[in-house]
């Protein structure tokens, strides 16, 4: 599910043109019916506007996935887009080490 969403979002990402997305990690319910999606977007000035594009295609999204996960997976979760917070963390990190 992985491996495919980051298809999805590489295809995405070249539409907006210079923001690069990637899948950083996918948290599936036990149940299958729920998929907490973790994305990493830079430039981080870009994260805003990326995330409301991605919200505003939630269903584009499902419906591609579905297509691509149909014969390996009996229900197309809900999914559910966060921010993942390593890169904010790097870079704090970074910041720290140069003072």
């Amino acid at each position: 599910m992985q491996k495919d969403l980051g298809d999805i979002f590489l295809s995405f990402a070249r539409r907006l043109g210079g923001t690069l997305i990637s899948v950083s990690e996918v948290r599936v319910s036990p149940d299958l019916s729920i998929a907490h999606v973790y994305l990493s977007i830079y430039p981080q000035d870009k994260v805003a506007p990326t995330m409301e594009l991605i919200e505003e295609n939630h269903g584009a999204i499902r419906g591609e996935m579905g297509t691509r996960e149909r014969h390996q997976l009996r229900i197309i979760p809900e999914l559910h887009f966060h921010i993942d917070p390593t890169l904010d963390r790097m870079d704090r990190i970074d910041q720290l080490l140069k003072q």
